[in-house]
């Protein structure tokens, strides 16, 4: 995979969040984001990585940026898994970079939207086994949690906040709400926030995640 775009704040990094985009999309999309944020987190790092460029079944396998394959999409998206445990050793090796160059574990985030989400999801609580700061699940689905998700104590008290559209038409939040319930339901301090939105992203939302971050930053 190629580098990362990495936004490096205004002060001595002491935080950092790793923003996947989502599919289609590249490691751009999500800087006028970053660079939002972090007029609110002055030490907090971003690292916005780039999905490789793949065929994709469901869009009559173009060409793409793409985290995993989408092979169909009902009644629930069909995925290759090989693909995405690929993605996820990526993410896992990004937080691997940032605690190695002195970034807390506890203090590094995981941020996704759409398909990027569902990588991030996957990563934070059933592949990477150390702390983390938080998850931050954006117009996503968990397709690899199954209904008796297991999760393993540490993940227990990993912090999600779900951010969906009520009008998405390409991730219904039917799916969004469906993994935010299902960490709920198993204790996980989780967070849903909905806007009367489709599959965007909102300036209310940003200033929802900042005042989240912000939060979560203090503990």
């Amino acid at each position: 995979m190629s580098e990362p775009l990495i936004l490096e704040p205004t002060q001595t990094a002491d935080a950092c969040v790793i923003w996947l985009h989502g599919l289609g999309a590249d490691r751009y999309d999500f800087l006028p984001v970053a660079e939002a944020l972090q007029e609110h987190l002055h030490s907090t790092r971003f690292v916005l990585p780039q999905a490789p460029t793949r065929a994709v079944t469901i869009n009559g396998g173009y060409l793409m940026p793409s985290w995993y394959d989408i092979l169909a999409m009902n009644p629930a998206r069909a995925i290759n898994q090989e693909q995405l445990e690929a993605s996820a050793q990526h993410v896992i090796e990004l937080i691997e970079k940032q605690r190695d160059s002195g970034i807390d574990p506890a203090r590094i985030f995981l941020a996704g939207f759409s398909q990027g989400g569902a990588v991030v999801y996957h990563t934070a609580y059933l592949r990477w086994q150390g702390p983390l700061g938080g998850v931050l699940a954006l117009s996503t689905y968990a397709p690899t949690f199954a209904h008796d998700l297991q999760l393993a104590d540490t993940k227990l008290q990993l912090p999600a906040l779900c951010l969906h559209g009520s009008l998405d038409d390409v991730v219904p939040a039917a799916l969004g709400r469906a993994a935010f319930e299902q960490l709920h339901a198993r204790g996980v301090p989780s967070q849903w926030l909905s806007y009367a939105m489709g599959h965007e992203v909102r300036p209310e939302e940003i200033r929802d995640i900042a005042i989240w971050l912000r939060e979560q930053l203090s503990h």
